[in-house]
């Protein structure tokens, strides 16, 4: 029964949707476990490139059963534009399953999330404003929407009601917003609930019963190691919990049923949003990065800050998602550089002045904010590594970089990355065992 955790490693954006593409052939179930809409992934299958929202990367493997599970919250207007977009283009969309426990973003949740991120000013966090922060905190007031609500006409508009009483007295009051008709929210999410009823499950049983016959699940996390609500560069994160534990929770499947956990990391370290980023490149550099390496959101379109690989940030990621492999992508990006550098520590100055070295992720937000990067510098290549599926026919100086960024993280690269298309891949290690 393997149970196969894939989890970014860095900030977001390293490519997930590939290394879920690596095995999905070998995989019978492939189910999201936290975070909504905000979690862009590309998947590219020949001369076709598929951008997925909240849909998971398994959704275009005509063999594997995609799970939305329980974490997940859920836009309904964007999942039916998905599907649309897909079935149009010729997916079958039909084997999707949505959790019947999965907490519904509701159409105030987008409002309240881009009306208050618009107020804080100089501490605003970098949201997307798609709803997701507010979706989360409702179900942590208890207050939320969840899939099974919407099959209840009276208990929805109850709920619907109750929500917004608080809400439209701050949108009226403080923001000076009109008020969200209780009426018309709760009839367009009825409409809604209609149309996704024939994906709705009870998802906690299929997964189980699945992995106790001998299948294989790969649960797909969205967003990262550094956006964790608990683990990540707080309060600059995403609302749930991207590490591999929020697998257990956000699909109702024990940590026993778990046989591997991997990390995806790009060959060097990108993020998008607000807060601290020791490598980051603010100068012609990080700009050459982000057109060599295309570094635009995929749900966003924003640009990506882009910065050197960050062995500190690896070995947090190793060591708090219990990493067993880590793919490693966009290698290929890094080609024509003469010398590369690589941080391998911090150092952070005290209240005294002076500046200490770590080598461990610091949990003190304030002192990550001011950590300066401690770099050593690789020798580049100027070889085209894209055609190459071999380890041992990479150039010397590419392997020396892998072996090396494999040694500071503490956990073996497996596969590695070296261009956009699905076949530019080299497999080191069997990531299933």
């Amino acid at each position: 029964m393997p149970g196969i955790v894939l989890v970014g490693a860095q900030w977001g954006d390293e490519g997930k949707g590939k290394a879920t593409d690596l095995i999905g052939t070998e995989v019978d179930y492939v189910a999201r476990f936290n975070g909504g809409n905000n979690a862009g992934h590309t998947v590219v299958v020949g001369d076709e490139s598929y951008a997925l929202h909240l849909l998971p990367s398994g959704i275009i493997s005509p063999n594997v059963i995609p799970v939305i599970g329980n974490g997940v919250v859920v836009d309904l207007e964007v999942l039916f534009r998905e599907i649309d977009g897909l079935q149009e283009r010729g997916v079958d969309c039909s084997r999707l399953l949505v959790s019947d426990s999965a907490h519904i973003i509701a159409p105030f949740s987008r409002v309240i999330d881009k009306v208050t991120e618009r107020f804080l000013g100089k501490h605003k966090i970098g949201t997307t404003g798609r709803g997701i922060g507010p979706t989360y905190a409702d179900k942590i007031n208890r207050v939320g929407i969840r899939v099974h609500d919407l099959y209840h006409p009276g208990h929805l508009r109850d709920k619907v009601e109750a929500s917004l009483h608080q809400k439209n007295q701050m949108l009226i009051k403080l923001y000076n917003r009109r008020a969200i008709d209780v009426d018309e929210t709760t009839d367009e999410l009825l409409r809604l609930g209609e149309r996704l009823r024939p994906y709705v499950a009870n998802t906690q049983n299929v997964l189980n019963a699945a992995l106790n016959k001998g299948k294989t699940v790969l649960f797909e996390g969205g967003q990262a190691t550094m956006l964790d609500i608990d683990h990540g560069t707080y309060p600059f994160v995403t609302s749930s919990n991207p590490t591999a534990g929020g697998a257990c929770t956000g699909t109702g499947v024990g940590p026993t049923k778990i046989s591997r956990v991997i990390g995806v990391a790009k060959a060097y370290i990108t993020r998008v949003g607000e807060g601290p980023f020791p490598t980051e490149l603010d100068d012609a550099q990080g700009e050459w990065l982000r057109a060599q390496g295309h570094e635009y959101g995929v749900t966003t379109g924003r640009p990506r800050r882009c910065g050197w690989f960050d062995a500190v940030v690896s070995r947090y990621a190793a060591e708090v998602n219990g990493l067993t492999d880590i793919v490693l992508t966009k290698l290929d990006v890094l080609t024509g550089l003469e010398r590369i550098p690589i941080c391998t520590a911090y150092d952070i100055k005290g209240q005294g002045g002076a500046a200490a070295r770590h080598t461990a992720m610091p949990t003190d937000q304030e002192a990550f904010a001011q950590a300066e990067p401690v770099y050593e510098e690789m020798p580049g290549w100027d070889e085209d590594i894209s055609a190459i599926r071999k380890f041992d026919d990479l150039p010397q100086a590419t392997q020396d970089y892998v072996h090396r960024l494999e040694e500071l993280s503490g956990c073996r690269i497996s596969a590695i990355g070296v261009g956009a298309a699905r076949e530019q891949i080299i497999s080191v290690h069997s990531l299933l065992g």
